[in-house]
């Protein structure tokens, strides 16, 4: 098949992008904020081209969980980077897609010609999810100040019990589960592999393919011209992903016990991604903006679609936005050169894969009269993905998107998808295409 014109009334180009390394979360609060993430990235970004930070027209940034010090994250990302007060900047929340909406809404803004030069992207700590006092502290506290006398504040100590103070909410957990379903993203996977029969070992398998593929990746310079170092105040620089693991095989990985369904699911951390820190931008603009400031192109965004389904398996959204961006575009599995699916699980990716060749699956859930199609994993995620490099939520929209343009730039090939699955039951696709200039 042949795709149609672009969605977009204006031409959108990705002009370039960088992001940092993802460092993985190692139990404590890591050495950089959400913000912090992304001042680095964004200045090194704002660098390389040829216009001044108060050029850029509008900041959005996707995050999930910023700092109470970050309120409206974007805006602070946007002063800290010296774009000037007169620049307007927001924050957008789509949880595990929090980055690829802002570029979405970025590619909307520029479409319609609102602006000309955008930055969006996203940046996450995880590591810096807050610890929250439960209902009994917050009512405790609530008691305690209304108490106007010496007496009735003592009465209200007397109540202070340990159950109050040692249960607090932690607020990564409970972001990392479904109210609805009353799931755990874990779970959702489970319920995935059994729908598919995903067995333990090609979970593990997958795995260890994408420790191998980062590896690889690093190891022949593929990444360099995506990732800036990152600087703490120790002085202390951080240049790669950490969460790599060089030294995992599969018998490492068979050892590790199931972690959301005990003692007998197949969802271990060693087949999920990674509770990581991270931070990822790009600069996307119109014709007219890369014709007046003579920048390069990366890209173009040709589509954006955005699918939902059963929060219970969240995990197949690629697959529902896989297929829908696909129709959309008069496109088949094999028009697209290289895709990137991005890892929460390796049971995930495996189970969107699996749907897409399931032909009473495509019919009843997509639509579809025959299979969506098999996918060649080749050109799946070809230089690893989060399972080894990390999956900061409201980064790894950007991250992917970024990553897919400069594979395809690599590869000399025309076609990419960039999607991702989306807790609370959703799937978000962007389909870019390689060009060398304005069209």
């Amino acid at each position: 098949m042949t795709n149609k014109e672009s969605t977009f009334a204006r031409p959108v180009y990705i002009v370039d992008g960088l992001r940092s390394p993802m460092l993985k979360a190692r139990g404590r609060p890591g050495p950089f904020s959400a913000s912090d993430l992304a001042l680095q990235v964004c200045r090194a970004l704002l660098a390389k081209l040829p216009f001044s930070p108060e050029q850029i027209e509008e900041v959005i940034t996707g995050c999930m969980m910023p700092s109470p010090d970050e309120a409206n994250i974007s805006r602070v990302i946007a002063l800290r980077a010296g774009c000037g007060k007169s620049v307007p900047a927001f924050t957008v929340q789509r949880n595990c897609a929090s980055g690829l909406q802002a570029l979405d809404n970025a590619a909307q803004d520029i479409a319609m010609g609102r602006y000309d030069l955008i930055m969006a992207g996203g940046a996450e700590a995880m590591s810096h999810a807050p610890l929250l006092y439960n209902r009994r502290m917050v009512e405790w506290f609530a008691a305690l100040n209304s108490a106007k006398t010496l007496g009735a504040k003592l009465a209200v100590f007397a109540k202070l019990s340990p159950v109050n103070v040692l249960a607090p909410v932690i607020a990564l957990l409970r972001g990392l589960s479904d109210p609805i379903a009353g799931l755990s993203m874990g779970q959702t996977a489970e319920k995935v592999a059994y729908r598919f029969n995903i067995s333990r070992e090609q979970m593990d398998a997958f795995a260890l393919e994408s420790h191998k593929q980062l590896a690889n990746a690093i190891d022949n310079g593929y990444l360099a011209n995506e990732i800036t170092a990152l600087y703490d105040t120790a002085g202390k620089v951080y240049t790669s992903d950490d969460g790599l693991r060089r030294e995992t095989t599969m018998e490492k990985l068979a050892e590790l016990k199931p972690f959301f369904d005990k003692p007998f699911g197949l969802v271990t951390a060693g087949n999920s991604s990674q509770v990581t820190d991270g931070a990822a931008f790009l600069i996307l603009a119109s014709a007219d903006a890369v014709k007046r400031y003579n920048l390069p192109v990366l890209g173009k965004v040709v589509d954006v679609a955005w699918a939902a389904l059963d929060p219970a398996e969240m995990g197949l959204g690629p697959a529902y936005v896989g297929a829908k961006i696909l129709k959309q575009n008069q496109l088949s599995l094999n028009d697209i050169d290289y895709w990137e699916i991005n890892e929460a699980f390796a049971a995930q990716v495996l189970g969107c894969v699996a749907a897409w060749e399931d032909a009473d699956y495509c019919r009843q859930h997509f639509g579809w009269d025959t299979p969506v199609g098999k996918l060649d994993m080749s050109r799946l995620n070809v230089d690893g993905g989060a399972v080894a490099i990390g999956h900061p939520v409201g980064a790894s929209g950007a991250r992917v998107t970024l990553h897919l343009l400069n594979v395809l730039k690599r590869k000399n090939a025309k076609r990419g998808v960039a999607t991702l699955c989306i807790g609370g039951g959703q799937g978000g696709a962007m389909l870019v295409e390689n060009v060398e200039g304005v069209e």
